[in-house]
């Protein structure tokens, strides 16, 4: 019986990359788009049209900063320059490019609208909800950092700092979804 070779992705060029990148950016701006001209259509059903829009960018935010951190994880018991840490690589790069940070730019652009439309600026759980977002996205500033790191092989976090910071923008989410579910202020 023929061994079989072990099946293997060549790291990704620059170029695909960019292209990668580019697309997803384009499906992106076409989508919001969409919804805005929908939104739009939709006259007085606009806010909730951009609130669709809204919960579908953090649930895919939410999806990659919980899935980014895991990966790190697994990253960091891969043997520097192996197949396996170049596959990581490719893995968290797409990740971050193509899902994690056009998600995090939607639910800051809808999210905005939304608290401009619903007049929520005042409101004391606003406050609070505009606080852990903005330490969510200093957590996606941390990530995008770490990934350049474990590009370049320069990461220099255990697996268990990865396994703590990956509990994180669980426990945010909680809270974010309570202050805006229950408005408790």
């Amino acid at each position: 019986m023929p061994e079989k070779k072990a099946h293997y992705r060549r790291p990704m060029k620059e170029t695909d990359r960019t292209t990668v990148a580019l697309r997803a950016s384009v499906a992106l701006i076409i989508t919001a788009a969409a919804f805005l001209a929908l939104a739009y259509a939709a006259g007085s059903a606009a806010y909730d049209w951009v609130k669709a829009l809204h919960v579908i960018a953090i649930i895919s935010w939410m999806a990659g900063m919980l899935y980014l951190p895991r990966l790190f994880v697994y990253h960091c018991e891969a043997e520097k320059g192996s197949r396996q840490s170049e596959t990581f690589k490719v893995m968290e790069q797409r990740l971050l490019r193509v899902i994690i940070n056009p998600a995090m730019i939607l639910a800051w652009v809808a999210g905005l609208w939304l608290v401009w439309q619903g007049g929520w600026y005042n409101a004391g759980w606003f406050h609070a909800k505009l606080l852990a977002v903005l330490i969510l996205s200093g957590i996606h500033g941390y990530l995008s950092a770490a990934t350049r790191a474990f590009a370049e092989d320069r990461n220099a976090k255990s697996t268990r700092h990865w396994r703590i910071l990956n509990e994180v923008p669980a426990v945010l989410m909680i809270v974010i979804v309570v202050l805006v579910i229950v408005k408790p202020f």
